[in-house]
């Protein structure tokens, strides 16, 4: 189980993505030359890992012959925001036990007196012991040991299965959170037992208090399933490690993921974002807005000069901050399953409710009822009832179609497919919202941006997007409904670390910055030395959170090495801010707040070139042309022509409106549109006029 393994070009390597609807899986053998093998198998919701075995075997290719398998996971997602979590208790210092719910001055609706909130730990196994740190470290009140004994025993009788140790100021000296940690693992059964300090070693004790509360609130989940995956892939022959993807972008080991079990959120959404910067690299596009809609959300980030935005101040609902790393996507309800209604005031609505895996749209036939997204575009001809993946007992159009009329059109004064036509515009103009929460709300001008388009349904509404909003072109991947998936695949592996400062730069000791910063990246180096997997490279980044002295926004600095002045950091702060808000204040002094490190251990590359079978392209456009069909584009039917994707000469142009199908997507060109292709498959629209 510990033995070495490099994913070089003669390994067998599958990545998996579990997604809401569909679990994805790509395998490359780079025995057979890059051989690559997909398969796209309905989630099982129940057991995860049924779902995982079921999409190995649907390869054909033997799973005893595979060497590693990198997964993405959202067991640990689906947990926190369905509050399946496991009992946990807290053990924080005299008078403090409810700063996770006190959180800072907020409310849940931004208007109004109302509003409810449950923190993650109940009140009731939130317990104090006498002990105090003060803010520069020094030991104020020594840890009472029998009342830390007393609590650790408390706690069990209560029924709790993970632990959290949340002590006052413990980022400055973690000595009292180390020595409870020792006491409570005397008397704790099994290994769930989390101290904020090793978490997140930063100020700010709701958001480190919270953090360690999810941790712990989802260790025993995440360490079931990766048992139960493991026995199941045991079960078929495969006996080597697995990996599994962090919300960072980053994979780890499945033998340590459950320590830090808290990074796993936004595993699943970080995987595609990663083969959105790995594949664009590869294209010559550094800047991109991804775009990846899925069965029951719609998740975007952005990509600046080919690296992913990563954020350790993500909040995935309400009062819930987690405070580690990770890849800063945003998230809609809004997805091809999101169902669409009508509400009380007679407006059309869409989502958050999904119709999930089961029983999905209604035009997969498993008893699904209410209208979706997909249903839509089913409706206006944009999918091929034939080529649906998982259809248990096909569906008609006219039957979809008296469906949307029932629902929607008889409230509203709309034909079936006029109402569908609705949803779909409805549809897209929220996706477009969250698209501009991560580039124009941030500064960034769409125009220097390409729409990098993936999951099962971001090809079908794409060229829409890129109209609406401006970007001039648009990027869909050789495989988009399996990009997260070949996310998995091509990931490096990553650590990251954090350490408060928070004082003036003027007064910063330059050796305890280099001492912190040094320290970080050994920490690193020895964890991925601890992986099965060996890497390339190891590359090491410095950043520093800094703010002016009296403000409270941070600004996150890129730091040349860990060796640098007080006067450099001033500098590099400065130059930070006012790329940022176009204003100087040199008269106001900085404040280095954190240090932050990030180690990765870079894996060889993947040639992309193979996810469409070269040998299967055609010599000519009419030879990919399947058919033409009516589709509805703006309230007019337009007859279109169709592609078989995977058929298309790879020196082919084609004039839009058009459709090309594939096996996990289908993408759809606009009247004005112009798409061609790459050598690695990729297919690049220009966007033309509206």
């Amino acid at each position: 189980m510990n033995e070495k393994f490099s994913a070089s070009a003669g390994s067998v390597v599958a990545g998996i993505d579990v997604g809401g609807t569909f679990t994805d899986l790509l395998l490359i053998d780079g025995k057979a030359g890059g051989k690559v093998h997909i398969a796209k198998t309905p989630t099982t919701v129940e057991n995860q890992a049924f779902g995982v075995v079921a999409a190995l075997g649907a390869t054909g290719f033997p799973i005893d012959g595979i060497d590693l398998i990198v997964h993405g996971t959202t067991t640990t997602t689906n947990a926190v925001l369905e509050r399946r979590l496991a009992r946990t208790g807290m053990i924080t210092t005299r008078g403090f036990r409810d700063v996770i719910e006190l959180g800072r001055r907020t409310r849940p609706q931004a208007y109004g007196m109302t509003g409810t909130f449950v923190p993650v730990i109940p009140r009731d196994l939130r317990l104090e012991v006498s002990e105090r740190v003060g803010a520069s470290g020094a030991v104020r009140i020594q840890l009472d040991e029998a009342e830390m004994r007393d609590a650790v025993k408390k706690l069990l009788e209560a029924g709790c299965e993970s632990l959290v140790i949340h002590f006052l100021h413990s980022y400055a000296n973690p000595s009292h959170e180390r020595r409870a940690a020792e006491i409570a693992a005397e008397l704790w059964p099994n290994g769930h037992i989390t101290t904020g300090h090793a978490l997140l070693s930063e100020a700010r004790e709701f958001e480190r208090g919270v953090t360690a509360a999810v941790n712990a609130s989802v260790q025993p989940i995440l360490e079931r399933y990766v048992e139960r995956l493991r026995k199941e892939l045991a079960s078929k022959g495969y006996a080597r490690d697995f990996l599994i993807m962090n919300g960072n972008g980053g994979m780890i080991s499945a033998r340590f993921v459950t320590l830090e079990s808290a990074k796993t959120v936004m595993s699943g959404p970080a995987s595609g974002v990663i083969a959105a910067a790995y594949t664009g690299k590869r294209a010559g596009f550094g800047n991109l807005v991804t775009y990846d809609m899925g069965g029951t959300s719609t998740d975007v980030a952005l990509i600046r000069n080919a690296e992913p935005a990563v954020s350790n101040e993500i909040e995935i609902e309400y009062a819930m901050p987690i405070h580690v790393p990770m890849v800063a996507v945003h998230t809609v309800g809004a997805g091809g399953g999101s169902i669409a209604r009508v509400d009380a005031a007679g407006l059309i609505q869409i989502g958050p409710e999904s119709a999930g895996a089961n029983p999905g749209p209604i035009c997969y036939g498993r008893g699904g009822t209410e209208p979706t997204i997909t249903d839509a575009n089913l409706v206006l001809g944009r999918l091929a009832p034939r080529k649906l993946l998982a259809v248990d007992n096909p569906v008609t159009v006219e039957r979809v179609t008296g469906i949307f009329e029932d629902k929607i059109g008889k409230r509203t004064g709309l034909s079936g497919v006029e109402a569908a036509g609705a949803v779909l515009r409805l549809g897209n103009m929220k996706m477009a919202g969250a698209i501009r929460m991560v580039s124009v709300s941030r500064g960034h001008d769409p125009r220097d941006f390409a729409l990098f388009a993936f999951g099962g349904a971001g090809p079908l509404h794409a060229t829409a997007l890129a109209r609406e909003l401006g970007l001039p072109r648009v990027l869909v991947p050789a495989r988009p409904g399996i990009t997260n998936a070949l996310g998995c695949v091509v990931a490096d592996m990553r650590h990251d670390f954090v350490n408060t400062i928070n004082m003036p730069v003027a007064s910063v000791d330059e050796a305890k910055l280099r001492e912190v910063l040094e320290r970080h990246r050994d920490e690193g180096e020895a964890l991925i030395a601890k992986e099965a997997v060996k890497p390339d490279a190891i590359r090491v980044a410095h950043t520093a959170d800094m703010q002016f002295v009296g403000q409270t926004h941070i600004i996150n600095v890129p730091l040349p090495s860990s060796s640098v002045s007080r006067e450099t950091l001033q500098l590099l702060f400065e130059k930070a801010y006012f790329a940022r808000f176009k204003v100087e204040l040199p008269e106001i002094r900085a404040n280095l707040v954190n240090l932050n490190t990030s180690v990765t251990g870079v894996r060889p590359q993947i040639d992309l070139s193979r996810l469409i079978d070269p040998a299967g392209r055609g010599a000519t456009l009419e030879e990919a042309r399947r058919e033409i069909r009516p589709v509805w584009y703006h309230g007019i039917w337009h007859d279109t022509p169709v592609y078989a994707r995977e058929k298309l000469p790879l020196d082919a142009t084609i004039e839009g409106p058009a459709i090309l199908e594939q096996m996990d997507a289908t993408t759809v060109l606009e009247r004005g549109d112009r798409a061609r292709s790459d050598a690695d498959g990729n297919i690049i629209i220009d966007i033309g006029e509206a």
